[in-house]
């Protein structure tokens, strides 16, 4: 097939709202949403994410009836990137959820392993929201290499109180 063939059955298939549409990770992000299985919470996730080559990996939330179980969307799009032998680090995420009024930011547990997989200037893009620093998101992130060097930090900021 021809690739606007393609990319027309494929828009067919998935249509999407029409808002920011611009930026094509946040578009992959919202066509794999629809795939979520999330039954409990009814809350589809979906993330996109850009390896070093220019190569996208996707992944949407994946709910247990054992919540604990669960997993997110961005988590499942950097497992599966790592799994697929992606180029790491990583050089952008996208993330949407289609079925919340108002935007929302990842998890913790996902802005960890954010921290430990993209590269510190890569861009994280939340649907609706903008567009962020990892270290925006999460400033502190918990690291082997350095953790004596954050606890020091830390109990001298604790100190101060």
């Amino acid at each position: 097939m021809k690739p606007a063939e393609d990319s027309a059955r494929y828009t067919v298939g998935f249509p999407r709202p029409i808002v920011d549409d611009l930026n094509p990770l946040i578009a992959q992000a919202r066509d794999v949403a629809r795939l979520a299985y999330a039954p409990y919470s009814r809350f589809r996730v979906g993330a996109a994410l850009r390896d070093a080559r220019g190569s996208v990996y996707v992944g949407c939330n994946v709910e247990s009836a054992s919540y604990g179980l669960t997993i997110c969307a961005e988590r499942n799009a950097i497992f599966a990137a790592i799994a697929a032998g992606a180029a790491r680090p990583f050089a952008a995420l996208a993330v949407t959820c289609l079925d919340a009024a108002e935007p929302f930011t990842p998890c913790g547990a996902c802005r960890q392993v954010m921290a430990e997989h993209l590269r510190p200037d890569a861009p994280v893009f939340i649907d609706r929201l903008g567009e962020y620093l990892i270290s925006d998101l999460l400033p502190l992130a918990f690291s082997l290499s350095n953790a004596s060097g954050r606890s020091r930090r830390w109990n001298a900021v604790r100190s101060t109180y």
